[in-house]
This record gives structure tokens, C-alpha cells and sequence, in this order.
């Protein structure tokens, strides 16, 4: 990991949220909140700093993730907002973007509603605006629809950190793009569980966000049909198995982009839903966008 890797605990309710940070420290330096997914960590945006030396960028364990999966109370888009809130002033910084990634991007798109002086733009990656989930499913289904497998592994226990990481190599989403940064996040992704193993992300956490996100709330129902700030929202054209279509069939997108004209598209076609952030190539693409939303040459 960069040698400017750092991390500290920020006090919000229910304890301390979990913050990794990288890039340099002044006051002055151009800052980035990155928001990572539904049964990710902040790890997931290693990728990305790695091709940002000049850029900080802040990226916290949401609450029921990483080492901040000890915090009480309810998780839920709201809940994750006012995290973000308590971080960035916890912090005393002023990010000039929030990048959101999958489910991050409904955080960050709630967290911009909540907490508008707080937010410049926006950064959405696969995430952020409704999806094309089916009507009248349990929440279980629900689950089931939207995640699948990414789902199911929660519920497994694992001997060690090889066991975890023989289950993840295989993944279609990462054929060829497997490497050291990759593992570091996975690993991190273990807590231990008696004399076993588990993801870090409980289920019922991950129900509770994915039914929240899919209409359970009125927070990001609101937030997303009060979106103001500048909105750049990129898609890929494969889901979480490196399957098609992704996340946002294209006569989805199209319905979205139609209830949301001031918004900026694009399709990144090399990259399926882990990585367009989670490979060399998705990060490199990341940090070209941040630039580019940041006014970096």
C-alpha cells in the first residue's frame, strides 16, 4: 500500500467510523470523499489513489463495513449521509468532488441533499440513480435480485484468509485483472467469527441498505428527485459477474437520463461493475475523471 496511506477514527452516532486516507496532507491540497458499495470497504478506492499522488483522497468504512462494523444503530442511506457529514467536518476539510461507487453513489447522492453546503459535485459510478429492480419482492428477493452471489457469500464462513481469497479468485468479474491490491482488500474484508472466518458486512446490514435504496425511505427518493448539484454518472455495460446487461439496461438508463437531463453521461465499456473501480485500468479511469471534475491538469 502507498507509504501515504493513513487512517483515523471519526466519532459518529454510534461510535467511530473508520477513515482511510491518501495523498498529501495540507490544508491546501484538492480532496476527494470516496464512497464505497454495498459489501465493500474503503479499500475498494486503493485503485483509484494510487493514480491520484496529488489528490487526497478520504474514503470511509461505512457504517456495518470494514472496521467500522462495530457502530450501533441503523445503517440506511440517511444514516450514511450524516456519517459522511460528521467526517468531513470531523476532519475540517472541504472535498471539491464526491465519488461514489455503486451504492456509494446513492450515499453520496443522499449526502449531497442532507447536506448541500457540504458537496461541490458529484462523481457516480454504476450507482446513484433508481434501479430496474422488479416490483412486489420480499426483501430477501430483493437482495437476491440486485446482488445474487455477492449476497450469499455473507452468510459463509471461511478457514483463513487463503480460503477467502481461493473463494474470490475465481470470480468472473476479476478474470485478468487479479493483483496485490485486489488481495489487500479482500483480506481486510475478514472478521473473525469463533474459529472462523466471515465478510465484514453482515447480511441483515445489507438487507437493510439494499430495501432503503430500492424505495424503503423516502431519503434518497428525495434526494434523487431533488439533485441540484453538478452530476457526472458513468455506467458500464456488465454487472457484478462480469454478466450483460449490467446494473442499468440501456432502456433503463435511458428513462433515468430522460428524468435527470442536466446530468453528464457516459458508458465505460472496458470495465463490468468491480472494475470500473477495482483494477489498475478502472482506477486509472477514476483518477482521469476526478481530474477532470476537479480542474487538474
Amino acid at each position: 500500500m502507498s507509504s501515504t496511506y493513513r487512517s483515523v477514527a471519526v466519532p459518529v452516532a454510534g461510535g467511530d467510523l473508520h477513515v482511510g486516507m491518501w495523498g498529501p496532507e495540507g490544508p491546501a491540497a484538492p480532496t476527494i470523499l470516496a464512497v464505497h458499495g454495498v459489501t465493500s470497504s474503503h479499500l475498494a478506492w486503493e485503485h483509484t489513489a494510487r493514480h491520484l499522488p496529488e489528490v487526497r483522497v478520504i474514503a470511509p468504512d461505512l457504517r456495518g463495513r470494514g472496521r467500522s462494523n462495530t457502530l450501533v444503530g441503523p445503517a440506511g442511506m440517511a444514516s450514511h449521509a450524516d456519517d459522511l457529514a460528521a467526517v468531513i467536518r470531523g476532519l475540517d476539510v472541504t472535498p471539491g468532488l464526491v465519488v461514489g461507487h455503486s451504492m456509494g453513489g446513492f450515499v453520496a447522492v443522499t449526502f449531497a441533499h442532507r447536506h448541500p453546503e457540504l458537496v461541490s459535485r458529484l462523481l457516480l459510478i454504476d450507482g446513484g440513480f433508481p434501479l430496474a429492480a422488479p416490483a412486489g419482492l420480499s426483501a430477501d428477493q430483493l437482495v437476491a435480485a440486485i446482488l445474487g452471489p455477492t449476497a450469499e457469500r455473507l452468510q459463509m464462513r471461511f478457514a483463513d484468509v487463503d480460503d477467502y481469497l481461493a473463494f474470490w479468485h475465481p470470480h468472473p468479474a476479476f478474470a485478468g485483472v487479479w493483483d496485490e491490491t485486489l488481495e489487500r482488500y479482500f483480506a481486510y474484508d475478514l472478521v473473525a467469527d469463533g474459529d472462523r472466518y466471515r465478510p465484514a458486512t453482515s447480511y441483515a446490514t445489507t438487507v437493510e441498505d439494499t430495501v432503503d435504496l430500492n424505495g424503503g425511505s423516502s431519503a434518497f427518493t428525495d434526494a434523487v428527485a431533488g439533485l441540484r448539484h453538478p452530476t457526472r454518472f458513468v455506467t458500464v455495460p456488465r454487472g457484478l459477474r462480469d454478466e450483460t446487461p449490467g446494473l442499468y439496461p440501456t432502456a433503463h438508463r435511458q428513462e433515468v437520463l430522460a428524468a435527470h437531463p442536466d446530468v453528464r453521461h457516459e458508458e465505460w465499456a472496458a470495465f463490468n461493475h468491480y472494475t470500473a473501480v477495482m483494477s489498475d485500468a478502472g482506477g486509472a479511469a477514476v483518477a482521469g475523471a476526478v481530474r477532470e471534475e476537479l480542474g487538474l491538469r
